[in-house]
């Protein structure tokens, strides 16, 4: 029996082929009628293989046999002394193929590993630019080589006339406030790391380093080039850009040997000192055309230097907490290592007209400062006395070739708490995060600080306190200025910069994350904002200045191009 299903369907069809033929649709009525379904189709039958042509045989060739098989094929025929010689002359061909393969090998290991020789600058020199390098040696050689004496903290500019404090400020805030682009130009091939400005005062000299060991050299005023085309017609060439040199100091070419700090010998401008993460400190010559190795460390790498005032002495500090002293007089070899902290200290510098205070940022959140006098007793005898504060000279008494030897961070914290270290560690100022850097300023009296929480300090040292050997009473700094210093992964970290012009009113120079360069006095009042939307569109990360004409900026960002900043009037 149907089910209700079935008969309810048999209605609907009913109903509408009744509807469909009054409609005169006799196609669709004829639709409505179920067809049977169709029968599978029977498969076809098994057809039989087609027989396959043999296919044509064709004459095979010689096949290749490799050097061995046919050495090891005896001939019968062969006499037992050309068997001899020709297995002979098989294993000297064995012997110096792989000789050769090891030379390959070995040279592609010296490729990754530090140079420590001396090299010229033919060797240093990038490829395609060799024939640039009588013109850099002439550019040198047209310069005369600045001396540059310790300075007398009351020379130049005198901080004590605070009555007229104002009018310098205001003086200064004329002079740099009209400061535009005058010359971009990518100096540097990677992220420029650090920077030097050359105190030649006919040129607008500066020297980057950069993320894989290059140094770049600017000659950001120099001469364009003109290039005559076929119709005769001179056109200026790369008229912004001045010139510029690069030479591959540290090697190899890569992140591990980024250039953390450049400095000028402040006796011998003609020489320039490198630090590098390849662990190594390179002295280049530019007269004699070498580079030589004056520091190693093993496998720690180098995040700052300094150079005394007097040029013998260099000060060095690593990742791992120690900093190390460098008598330039001496064989490298001959050096001293103190573990100042626990952790990296990332930067270091050396009071200028106190040669004796050294100065010490770390990872730790603090900035110390040191009396190099008294640091140097612990490494010596109890016997030998403590040099009084005021002791003239440089900061050691005794010959240097005594300190060649080693205190690690355990041995410098309980000397300077037992009687014998008091005033080694005169000041220990905490702050939030960690202290990128810490800079004196040209007159030895001032020091900024930058750090991870967004902030720069500043201290005003008095000359009584240094006279003293008690610890320096403020811990406090006398201006806190909120500046963004998150600078992340690919940007170089910010840096407040001295200028180191000792006559003009004491200020420095920081890069901005909003692609600006901010001026400030010594005092953390903002002079100007040098910026320019049209050709700046980076952050200007490094900066530094002229040392003794004022109206003179240098920025550089993370794609290696650089930015000279003066009065346009002067282009």
């Amino acid at each position: 029996m149907p089910s209700a299903y079935e008969l309810e369907r048999e209605k609907n069809i009913a109903r509408n082929r009744a509807l469909l033929e009054q409609l005169d649709l006799k196609q669709a009525v004829e639709g409505l009628v179920a067809k049977p379904a169709a029968t599978k189709s029977q498969a076809k039958p098994v057809q039989p293989n087609k027989p396959r042509k043999p296919r044509e045989r064709v004459a095979e060739g010689p096949r290749r046999q490799s050097a061995r098989l046919r050495e090891s094929v005896i001939d019968p025929n062969e006499s037992p002394a050309k068997r001899k010689r020709r297995d002979a002359e098989r294993e000297e061909r064995r012997a110096k193929e792989e000789e050769e393969r090891l030379e390959e090998e070995e040279k592609a290991r010296a490729a990754k590993r530090p140079r420590h020789g001396e090299l010229g600058l033919a060797t240093l020199v990038e490829e395609g630019d060799a024939e640039d390098l009588s013109t850099l040696a002439s550019l040198f050689e047209s310069m005369s080589q600045t001396t540059k004496l310790i300075m007398d903290e009351d020379a130049g500019y005198r901080s004590d006339e605070e009555t007229e404090e104002d009018k310098f400020v205001t003086e200064l805030r004329e002079k740099l406030q009209d400061l535009k682009v005058v010359a971009r130009a990518k100096v540097t091939q990677d992220r420029v790391y650090s920077a030097a400005y050359h105190p030649e005062v006919t040129k607008d000299l500066v020297f980057f380093g950069d993320k894989h060991g290059s140094l770049g050299i600017w000659d950001a005023r120099a001469a364009v080039d003109e290039v005559e085309d076929e119709d005769g017609d001179v056109s200026v060439v790369n008229a912004s850009e001045g010139k510029y040199w690069r030479l591959q100091l540290h090697w190899p070419a890569t992140s591990k040997s980024s250039i953390s700090c450049v400095k000028i010998d402040p006796i011998n401008s003609h020489n320039i000192y490198t630090s590098a993460y390849d662990c190594t400190v390179r002295s280049t010559s530019f007269p004699s055309g070498v580079s030589r190795e004056v520091f190693v460390t093993d496998d720690v790498l180098i995040s700052s230097i300094d150079v005394a005032p007097t040029g013998n002495d260099m000060w060095i500090s690593d990742a791992a907490g120690d900093v190390w002293h460098r008598d330039l007089r001496q064989d490298k070899s001959v050096v001293s290592r103190y573990g100042l902290s626990d952790t990296k200290i990332g930067c270091l510098s050396i009071n200028p007209t106190r040669p004796n205070f050294l100065v010490t940022s770390s990872n730790s959140r603090s900035l110390k400062i040191w009396d190099i006098r008294k640091l140097q007793n612990v490494l010596q005898d109890d016997s030998l006395p403590t040099p009084p504060p005021s002791s003239p000279g440089g900061p050691f008494l005794d010959p240097i070739s005594k300190l060649d030897s080693e205190a690690d961070y355990d041995t410098v914290t309980e000397y300077t708490q037992s009687k014998r270290g008091q005033g080694c560690l005169r000041a220990d100022w905490r702050h939030d995060k960690s202290v990128s850097s810490a800079y004196w300023d040209p007159r030895g009296r001032y020091i900024v600080s930058t750090s991870y929480d967004d902030t720069l300090r500043l201290w005003d040292i008095s000359s009584s306190n240094m006279e003293s050997s008690s610890t320096f009473p403020s811990s406090r700094p006398f201006n806190r200025i909120r500046h963004n210093c998150q600078t992340g992964k690919w940007l170089t970290i910010l840096r407040a910069q001295w200028s180191p012009n000792p006559e003009a009113y004491p200020h420095f120079t920081i890069g901005n994350m909003d692609h600006s360069v901010n001026i400030f006095t010594c005092k953390g009042e903002l002079i100007t904002r040098l910026a320019d939307r049209d050709k700046i569109s980076a952050v200007q990360a490094v900066t530094c200045s002229h040392p003794s004409i004022v109206e003179r900026v240098v920025s550089g960002n993370a794609s290696g191009r650089c930015v000279l900043w003066a009065p346009e009037d002067e282009e």
